[in-house]
């Protein structure tokens, strides 16, 4: 069976594996992927047939196509200038492109400089294959990230029947933050060559991401991160051997804790393709379905990965149900899902997913010019002991070389080495390469983009530019707010409590993460105002216990130190500073601190109910003849009256009696005399419960 995968049949006949699918569909047989389906030798040999027919008739037809366009332009050409009418005269000029117009009513579509394969697509209200396929033939190969100049997509726009007009929205050259540097994009006419996948892996915590990278790799990358959670983004290659030889493949390592959202969301802009780890004894999780989310959102195939099959309590049935409920139908089950069984561990399945992969990648047909002008995306950035700001980037377009000029927001520099990810030298990346880069003046925000810039003035005139319009910004921000903390503080005085934080962490994308959770504990408190007063990246030191000393501050560091002079200076002015190497730690207890801060909330807990069955005069006063009917009533406890449902008096329960005796408690189905401090207007039916008041727990 294996001679007859699609994927064969289409190599054998040296046609793509789509134009077997469209023959397929042809016979009767829908197939969405071809990925792991096998044909009968029936089958098999009907489709030889057929698509050996289909290229037998193509190539019969290629001599018949130039005598076609003769019969239309020709004629009129040749009439035109005979009789030489002047509205004729200008006919045949755009009789190409004059069709279209009057059978369609074209509707118009307003085109920039730029717009890519995608953005097209959607404007154009079409699928991005079927743009792909109008550019191949008009001979530009490009894939659905590619940027297209104005001139080829208003070729394709018309097309379609659009009437191309220009953007009325300018560039906003004036908006300093906005300006791009001087890099020309263009769509080279030249064949684009193809580039390897960038892979993203997700899922849910524990589910073994970081162990299938490990089992690809054949390194020892779990054995580094701190509480088995990946804590940074990690782009990493590796090289796959395929039947056609050896391809390579670039895996982006992304955190899998629900605290790290936007990491995964990053990583999910820059890939082609996203591995779905999913365990097969704990299934579908919230941050698989997160996961899911994010990689529909950046509209990018899927292909599950079902982990841990050797461990005795998988479920691989269950998890495929699970996935089939959030819109994941695997393959075997009808739909187009691919999913793929493994053991990361045991190193089971791992070249079946590699092979697939492979395959989606090839449908993908991911192509780049490596001559193009170059841009990326950082994907990480630290500053590092020795170093100073190193850059994790993923090239995406053009090659970029050691000692080029580069410029990441506010960021430039000039590019001193280069390292793959095994700290190897290189000294220039292609397209869908992950590399580290050192030379630059700071470390970038992850997620800004790189680009080349052709001389060191105008990269410190762009930067320059950008950390202006930043710069006023902020202080317009500032100022708005003093005057509103102003206006309100009197108002507010005494009334919300205020945790204010100092962070620091070891790389920009923890600051990220950090940020974005406790702005989230923020909008969930209501009565504690928790402000991240500054963070930054690298050491705590001696001005950021100043800062919290002034604005009575809490020091937090995440995978960092504490300079000795700071933390001398520190216990001196009782600044409290907490460092902590794991992510989730470090949000409970600032949970737990706020949790803290809150005036404290008190809750009823009724322990029983008594039932007046009769009143008695003694010398202690009236005493209530009682039958403890659920729970128990204690003496010392709280007791409220009800008569009719309605409560009639509040207050303690002073002595409590069984046979003559003082008890402490009596429990349900004995009976009990009972006397209340300031009330003995007690009468028959009335009910009289017993609780106590205590401090919730605030969650």
């Amino acid at each position: 069976m294996a001679a007859n995968r699609i994927v064969d049949i289409a190599k054998e006949l040296s046609v793509k594996p789509t134009e077997v699918l469209a023959a397929l569909t042809e016979m009767g047989i829908h197939l969405r992927n071809y990925q792991g389906v096998t044909l009968d030798d029936a089958t098999t040999r009907s489709l030889r047939k057929l698509i050996l027919s289909k290229e037998a008739a193509r190539a019969a037809a290629t001599p018949a196509t130039p005598p076609a366009p003769q019969k239309r332009p020709a004629a009129p050409a040749k009439r035109a200038p005979a009789g030489e009418p002047t509205p004729p005269a200008p006919a045949p000029a755009p009789t190409p492109a004059a069709p279209p117009e009057p059978k369609l009513e074209p509707k118009e579509i307003e085109l920039g400089d730029s717009i890519t394969v995608r953005e097209l697509a959607d404007r154009l209200k079409t699928q991005a294959a079927d743009v792909i396929t109008r550019l191949v033939s008009m001979g530009h190969l490009a894939t659905v990230t590619q940027s297209l100049n104005r001139d080829v997509a208003a070729k394709v726009a018309k097309q379609y029947g659009y009437k191309v007009v220009a953007a009325q929205t300018a560039p906003e050259p004036a908006a300093p933050v906005q300006r791009r540097a001087t890099v020309q994009r263009r769509l080279v006419s030249r064949p684009l060559q193809p580039r390897p996948p960038v892979v993203t892996i997700l899922g849910h915590v524990d589910h073994g991401k970081t162990t299938l990278l490990d089992a690809i790799r054949r390194t020892d990358v779990v054995s580094q991160e701190f509480g088995g959670i990946t804590q940074h983004i990690g782009a990493y290659q590796t090289e796959v051997q395929a039947q056609d030889g050896t391809k390579r493949i670039t895996f982006i390592d992304t955190p899998g804790h629900e605290a790290f959202t936007q990491m995964r969301a990053r990583g999910a802009q820059v890939t082609d393709i996203v591995i779905l780890v999913v365990a097969a004894d704990d299934g579908v999780m919230p941050q698989t379905i997160e996961a899911i989310n994010h990689a529909r959102a950046a509209k990018v195939p899927i292909i599950v990965a079902i982990n841990k099959i050797d461990k005795e309590d998988a479920n691989v049935e269950r998890t495929k149900q699970q996935l089939m409920e959030q819109g994941l139908v695997p393959e075997q089950w009808g739909g187009d899902t691919i999913v793929v069984e493994l053991s990361a561990r045991e190193k089971l399945g791992v070249d079946d997913l590699l092979e697939m992969i492979a395959l989606v990648a090839e449908m993908e047909e991911l192509r780049a010019d490596p001559a193009a002008a170059v841009a990326g995306t950082v994907i990480e950035a630290q500053i590092e002991k020795g170093r100073g700001p190193v850059a994790t980037v993923l090239v995406q377009e053009g090659t970029l070389k050691t000692g080029d000029i580069v410029v990441a927001n506010t960021a430039w520099g000039r590019v001193r080495a280069m390292m793959d990810d095994r700290g190897r030298r290189v000294n220039k990346a292609g397209p869908a390469t992950p590399v580290e880069i050192i030379g630059l003046n700071a470390a970038p925000m992850a997620g800004d983009r790189i680009e080349v810039v052709k001389d060191e003035r105008e990269a410190r005139d762009l930067t320059q530019s950008r950390l202006d319009a930043m710069r006023e910004q902020r202080t317009a921000e500032v100022k708005a707010r003093v005057s509103l903390q102003d206006l309100f503080k009197q108002l507010e005085a005494g009334e919300v409590k205020e945790l204010n934080i100092i962070l620091k962490a070891d790389v920009q994308g923890s600051v990220e993460v950090l940020r974005e959770s406790l702005n989230k504990l923020k909008a969930e408190a209501e009565e504690v105002s928790l402000e991240v007063l500054h963070a930054g990246v690298g050491t705590i030191g001696e001005s950021d216990i100043m800062l919290a000393s002034a604005s009575n501050a809490v020091v937090i560091g995440f995978n960092t130190r504490v300079d000795p002079k700071a933390r001398r200076l520190a216990e001196e002015d009782g600044i409290d500073v907490r460092v902590y190497n794991v992510i989730y730690e470090l949000i409970d207890d600032v949970k737990a601190a706020m949790k803290g801060m809150l005036a404290p909330v008190y809750a009823e807990r009724v322990l029983g109910t008594a039932e007046v069955r009769a009143t008695f005069r003694s010398p202690r006063g009236i005493i209530a003849g009682c039958m403890v009917t659920d729970g128990r009533v204690q003496r010392g406890s709280e007791v409220r009256v009800l008569r009719g449902g309605q409560e009639i008096f509040k207050g303690r329960l002073s002595s409590l009696r069984h046979i003559k005796e003082d008890v402490r408690e009596m429990a349900a189905g004995f009976e009990c005399g009972i006397v209340l401090d300031g009330f003995d207007d007690f009468q028959e039916g009335d009910q009289i419960q017993s609780f106590v008041t205590e401090e919730v727990h605030r969650a």
